[in-house]
């Protein structure tokens, strides 16, 4: 993201340091759980290409699909090579999908969607986005800085008040999951 920003808007903006992501959910809809899941059920993900690849490797990483090899962050429904239960993939616009979870069997929820949506990510989601995915690594939240700065005492005071305990704490306790720090 920070990469086509600066390109789109002629910007030499560096990351700092990583603070948080928002994970992907799965959240259960007609169905409660994953191993419940029926042969043909319905499976609601984002349905542009980011969010997607993410929903995607999301339900590859539970045992549900199986991408073709190097699909990675640019996945999408055809390179899905392995479907052993015949779901049926349904693309809705990201913010969209937690109206939909009565009509699906199981949906992959956006972080900041599943909380604007009053989804508790730690109590109500069947799996999560690993902090250690892919998608987290690539989509966590930085702090950007002019390039050059990114050393400066001022970057560095910011970085370690935002790394520190309490604001750990502060997250882990408003966001209950929605929201998880990479520190």
């Amino acid at each position: 993201y920070l990469d086509d920003f600066n390109k789109q808007k002629k910007t030499h903006l560096v990351s700092a340091g990583t603070i948080h992501y928002e994970p992907f959910g799965i959240f259960p809809g007609k169905t409660k759980t994953l191993k419940a899941l029926k042969n043909g059920a319905t499976v609601a993900v984002p349905n542009d290409t980011t969010n997607e690849a993410r929903a995607l490797l999301l339900l590859q990483d539970q045992g549900l699909i199986k991408l073709k090899d190097g699909a990675g962050l640019t996945a999408t429904k055809k390179d899905i090579v392995e479907n052993k239960k015949d779901l049926a993939i349904k693309e809705i616009e990201a913010a969209q999908i937690p109206r939909s979870l009565k009509d699906v069997d199981i949906a992959v929820v956006n972080g900041n969607y599943a909380l604007e949506a009053g989804l508790k990510v730690n109590k109500d989601a069947l799996a999560t986005e690993d902090a250690d995915s892919i998608g987290a690594k690539t989509y966590g939240n930085v702090v950007a800085v002019k390039k050059g700065n990114e050393k400066t005492d001022a970057t560095k005071a910011l970085i370690k008040a935002l790394k520190s305990d309490t604001v750990k704490k502060y997250i882990n306790d408003k966001y209950d999951g929605a929201v998880v720090p990479l520190f």
